[in-house]
């Protein structure tokens, strides 16, 4: 680049990586561009690579008709048994029966039917946290609860435009099995509540922004905990984030929510050590790991969903796009 002070092997070495000098700020003492300053930016600059993100489409939905066999193999129910009796109150029978009756059945229902894949990353989310801080300062957001979970829901919203798939269901009809594709994010939360696990939604998540997707979250886990969540609030979800961090946990591998193809768990947000430029360095590190109806979308379609809302974590500036 003309005007730009750099010696003939870091030209050649901005040329090999794909660099422009002239945007690499230089740190050298003469004003130069240096070796660290070109591979810093190369680093920076591939993350922003292939970032294109499509519309949303104006038709909501569309379905994908999919051969299936004519036999369907069938699961046998698992044999019943009966709970011993108390011995000397050191055991007690508990009924099941309310949300925990319809969790346990609605999830049995899902592992035997849907084939789950699981996949997870760590992240260096120490820029989310960055601007979870600057935004808890904002008077923007001086009203508004602000926690990495919101950075977290509008990745996955960004994702999923990306990855339309993972938010599809799979659809047995009387005319075969066919994939159901929303063109719309109705965005599950996973939510432990005195009554159970309830997973309410934020319908058309897509078209919230971020301040208004941070109160739509404050509510819905507000109105979980006050046990007033309704079946309309938990029904006609696409995809789910389930936040197991909360709990100190790291990864796990959810069950999907029926209807569903996809589930998201965020995990703990800690700190540790993380190699930055060659050097180790204390970064917010955190894993993101998900589970997948096999039979809607694939190993690469699911790989590259969740190396997208690892991009938006370490560089949240991506929503920008």
């Amino acid at each position: 680049a003309v005007g730009v002070v750099a010696k003939p092997p870091i030209r050649k070495l901005a040329r090999d990586l794909g660099v422009d000098l002239a945007d690499v700020v230089p740190s050298g003492a003469a004003g130069e561009v240096t070796r660290e300053d070109v591979v810093k930016h190369a680093s920076q600059a591939s993350v922003f690579r292939n970032i294109e993100t499509p519309e949303w489409g104006a038709v909501r939905e569309e379905t994908i008709p999919v051969p299936v066999p004519d036999a369907a193999a069938s699961v046998p129910p698992a044999p019943s048994r009966s709970l011993p009796e108390p011995v000397d109150g050191r055991e007690e029978s508990i009924p099941v029966r309310g949300v925990r009756k319809a969790t346990a059945s609605a999830m049995t229902s899902s592992a035997l039917t849907a084939p789950h894949v699981s996949v997870w990353v760590d992240v260096d989310a120490s820029r989310t946290m960055e601007l979870v801080k600057r935004l808890k300062s904002s008077p923007d957001f001086a009203d508004v609860r602000v926690s990495p979970l919101l950075i977290m829901a509008r990745a996955m919203i960004w994702a999923v435009r990306r990855t339309p798939m993972v938010n599809a269901a799979w659809v047995d009809t009387d005319e075969g099995a066919q994939i159901r594709v929303r063109h719309y994010v109705n965005l599950g939360i996973a939510a432990a509540t005195p009554r159970g696990l309830l997973v309410p939604n934020i319908k058309d998540a897509q078209d919230l922004n971020t301040r208004e997707l941070a109160r739509a979250l404050e509510k819905l886990t507000l109105t979980a905990r006050e046990g007033k969540t309704t079946p309309a609030d938990q029904q006609g979800g696409t995809i789910t984030i389930t936040n197991i961090g909360v709990f100190g946990v790291d990864a796990g591998t959810p069950i999907i929510n029926p209807g569903e193809a996809g589930i998201v768990a965020l995990g703990a947000i800690r700190q540790k050590p993380w190699v930055v430029d060659g050097e180790v360095r204390p970064r917010w590190v955190t894993t993101v790991s998900g589970s997948f109806d096999h039979r809607v979308v694939d190993g690469d379609g699911v790989s590259r969903f969740i190396a997208d809302i690892a991009s938006v974590l370490e560089e949240p500036a991506l929503l920008l796009d």
